[in-house]
């Protein structure tokens, strides 16, 4: 398993009927219980493609972070509305910002 061996992650997902996308979700199942007590403390971002606002599903997300005891690292990049091409720049920053961090031992 992938994130066994991860120093951080970078969630992605789209939300569908305000919660986050049923790939997301079946994500979650996979790999909770091997990382519950594996991966404490694992450095995470977050970004949604939201056409609503993403509300329910950062909560949701947020929610399963704290069960895992995840440390999320910076606010969560919602990506409202009908497509824009910023939407490519701010998941490049993001990305860019949690590797940066992790490299110098931030997180």
């Amino acid at each position: 398993m992938d994130v066994l061996w991860a120093d951080g992650l970078i969630i992605g997902t789209t939300e569908n009927f305000g919660a986050m996308a049923g790939r997301t979700k079946d994500f979650f199942e996979r790999i909770y219980y091997p990382c519950l007590e594996a991966k404490q403390g694992l450095p995470v971002a977050l970004y949604i493609r939201a056409g609503l606002d993403g509300a329910g599903t950062e909560r949701g997300i947020e929610a399963i972070f704290t069960g895992l005891k995840w440390k999320k690292v910076l606010p969560t990049a919602v990506l409202k509305g009908d497509w824009q091409a910023g939407f490519v720049e701010r998941c490049r920053e993001l990305g860019m910002t949690v590797a940066a961090g992790l490299e110098a031992g931030i997180y």
